[in-house]
């Protein structure tokens, strides 16, 4: 057992260096280090949907200042993008590393969260879907890329990603199925296309729901396109080995202060335009940005046909999953 998880240990990280080089050379990005924690109260952390709670710890040489482990750095980015005086169409790539501890678990769904978190300073008449695609087609091409490389080298993996990725606004899926929750629309047009692209994640649908939650204060969901609300959205593949849509990233065109204002209102959270990293978007003191999360575990775990994230990451499992996992002869790491 040890020898094979050794062997799955190398082929995880042949596909993360694999992956994240070639990332970095078509969107022109350059790796960072990154923090797993920043202080509380200053609006930095990524609030997800505003429910779950983060790790929080009060720091002694601070005076006991409050500090948060990130759910991710959606926010902290645009930041450094700033401090490190990054140009237009140049980008920051950095490994973060997370702790969700309200997630449920499942086959695809850990309490620690990996994956590359990438930004671009980029100029105001960027801010449109034919640039947000631009981006898509780029990571869906890395993507591809390190599919055809890992079958190369491990020849019982097969290439099974369409060499074309499809867009689709969520009201248009809506409109296909209307009978279906927003989970089932993601599997069927996953299924009949093998890569989509979901444009639209946080406005409110014809059906007056949300397609998915998505926070107020990073990505545009708001702004009105030619496809409908939405500059930002979710990069899905079909997955063969678990029979579902399987998310592999999120990402979209950050807020300017209009967008930002107006989500805020939306989702009655106007308080936090008194925080820190808001007034830093109102007073336009960082720059306008695309950017994104793509899972490490994610892509491991689809890349190497895995069953559970257990098998592509160390995290912590309760002794029934552990068994489960062993009853159908999964080795969890």
């Amino acid at each position: 057992m040890c020898r094979i998880q050794l062997e799955n240990e190398q082929k995880i990280a042949f596909v993360k260096k694999t992956f994240s080089h070639l990332l970095c050379e078509k969107l022109n990005l350059i790796p960072i280090s990154s923090p797993l924690m920043v202080l509380d109260g200053l609006g930095i952390n990524d609030d997800l949907n505003g429910i779950e709670r983060p790790v929080r710890f009060p720091i002694k040489s601070m005076n006991d200042k409050q500090a948060v482990i990130v759910h991710s750095l959606a926010k902290w980015k645009r930041i450094r993008l700033k401090e490190y005086e990054i140009k237009q169409e140049e980008g920051i790539l950095t490994n973060m590393s997370a702790l969700r501890p309200d997630e449920d678990y499942s086959p695809i769904h850990s309490i620690f969260v990996d994956q590359w978190d990438w930004e671009i300073r980029m100029n105001k008449t960027n801010r449109t879907i034919s640039y947000l695609k631009e981006n898509v087609l780029k990571i869906y091409e890395s993507i591809l890329e390190t599919e055809k490389i890992i079958s190369e080298k491990y020849t019982e993996i097969k290439p099974i990603l369409p060499q074309q990725i499809t867009f689709i606004h969520t009201e248009e899926l809506l409109q296909l199925f209307p009978n279906q929750t927003a989970k089932e629309r993601e599997h069927l047009i996953t299924e009949k296309h093998g890569a989509v692209f979901l444009i639209g994640i946080g406005a409110k649908l014809s059906s007056g729901q949300l397609h998915d939650g998505r926070a107020a204060d990073y990505d545009d969901w708001s702004t009105e396109t030619e496809l409908g609300k939405g500059l930002n959205g979710d990069l899905l593949v079909w997955n063969p080995v678990l029979k579902q849509s399987f998310e592999l990233s999120s990402m979209g065109i950050r807020v300017d202060k209009m967008a930002l204002h107006r989500q805020l209102i939306e989702r009655e959270q106007e308080d936090k335009l008194s925080l820190s990293y808001h007034q830093m978007i109102m007073n336009d003191e960082i720059p306008l940005s695309v950017g994104g999360g793509i899972g490490q575990s994610r892509l491991c775990m689809f890349l190497l046909r895995k069953q559970h994230i257990g098998e592509v990451q160390v995290s912590l499992w309760d002794d029934k999953i552990v068994k489960e996992q062993l009853d159908k002869k999964i080795i969890m790491l």
